[in-house]
């Protein structure tokens, strides 16, 4: 702990937007109101873009009633970017901070607003600026290393549960195969929230893949013909991520015998939740290989869900609410103690009952690299997530509702 510096505080929001994460942002503008070292809190539009565009605006003022609408609004208020700081840029944010007397900077984003964050606290020390540098964590994807969870994957987790149940419903309405791509780049802890759509035996989705397991067309089509032959129909959940034993992207090397252009964000990250190539070629090539010789081709659709995932209206966990409001009361309260630099993680207590503490992190200890799901939650085929993983994530998702099903 250190001295506490006065002046001013910029808060950002970076990367995919979540249906939680104006919780963080309202829980900053909150905390700040109590917190006297600082006089004035500015909003950046767009994050680091709008810190060096100097497009910022004044967050103190807003009506309690506005800030509690806000909190439930979906996306990012103030406005995303995926902008990494190189020295030039970051350079120009010092210049900004030192025209606003600010020395006080909250990020809220996912990894690499980890590493923009460290980047920013590294420089401003070579520097000689003074500045405390405050990393809030949010991302869908929940592969924020050193914490539990990630504050907006119970919500995302939360829609494809519901989205799954209703699509189990209509694939046994209506016989067939069943393909929906979900996000996940790297990690699967998404895609496996599909498990949790189960509540009677014959449920889907009857199969799940995730990153973690390399993929095999060969093992994929004789998994969704076991289970059509076994019960008539088939609901597979893929994650957008999976790739071959050599970790190339099967999105990718499709796209590339396909001839279509792969995209890559600032931070090198592929651009795979912008297509729906993956899930095409996976129903195309099931429905050619289960079609018998001279009979009909079985029912195969799929389906994309891509940014519904993120920040679906009405969708957010209360769980999730909560701890993304807390992580941003936090990160000030830290800051209030005289904290120069870190990131707020979440710590869940031991038991039954679901309990969780929030703790500071080194900047380092989550910046760039990401977390993936442990090995216990997916099973030894690798073509399903195991019962273990039920009781991680049920908490975070909240109450399901109960379908009926009718007897015989």
């Amino acid at each position: 702990m250190s001295e506490l510096l006065k002046g001013n505080a910029v808060v950002g929001q970076s990367g995919g937007p979540t249906a939680v994460i104006n919780q963080s942002l309202v829980g900053v503008i909150e905390a700040v109101r109590d917190a006297p070292m600082i006089r004035r809190l500015l909003g950046a539009r767009h994050g680091v873009r709008g810190i060096v565009d100097e497009k910022f605006v004044d967050l103190k003022g807003i009506s309690r009633r506005t800030l509690e609408q806000l909190a439930h609004t979906p996306g990012a208020a103030l406005g995303s970017t995926r902008d990494k700081p190189d020295e030039d840029y970051c350079r120009r944010i010092f210049e900004v901070f030192a025209a606003h007397d600010v020395r006080y900077f909250f990020y809220i984003g996912g990894n690499d607003s980890a590493d923009t964050a460290r980047i920013v606290r590294d420089l401003a020390r070579q520097a000689g600026y003074p500045l405390r540098v405050f990393h809030i964590p949010k991302t869908i994807d929940n592969d924020l290393r050193v914490t539990d969870h990630c504050p907006g994957y119970g919500s995302a987790a939360r829609f494809v549960a519901l989205a799954m149940m209703g699509e189990d419903r209509d694939n046994a309405s209506l016989l067939g195969i069943k393909i929906s791509v979900i996000m996940g780049r790297n990690a699967g802890w998404l895609t496996a929230a599909s498990m949790l759509a189960r509540r009677y035996p014959g449920d889907g989705p009857h199969l799940i893949y995730v990153p973690e397991v390399p993929f095999s067309l060969g093992r994929f089509v004789r998994d969704v013909r076991g289970v059509y032959r076994r019960i008539g129909r088939c609901l597979v959940a893929v994650s957008e991520g999976i790739a071959d034993r050599s970790g190339t992207p099967i999105a990718v090397k499709l796209a590339l015998q396909l001839g279509k252009k792969v995209e890559y964000d600032k931070h090198g990250n592929v651009q795979l939740s912008g297509t729906g190539v993956l899930g095409d070629f996976l129903a195309e090539y099931i429905k050619a290989k289960l079609t018998p010789k001279g009979g009909p081709a079985p029912r195969v659709r799929a389906d994309t869900y891509g940014y519904l995932q993120r920040s679906f209206a009405g969708c957010a966990s209360p769980v999730d609410r909560a701890e993304a409001r807390a992580c941003g009361q936090q990160a000030v309260h830290f800051a209030a103690a005289g904290a120069t630099s870190g990131s707020v993680i979440i710590r869940r207590a031991k038991g039954r009952r679901y309990r969780v503490r929030l703790e500071l992190a080194g900047l380092g200890s989550v910046a760039r690299k990401t977390r993936p799901m442990p090995r216990r939650y997916i099973n030894r085929e690798g073509n399903d997530i195991t019962e273990a993983f039920r009781a991680y994530a049920a908490p975070l998702v909240g109450e399901l509702p109960q379908l009926a099903r009718l007897p015989g």
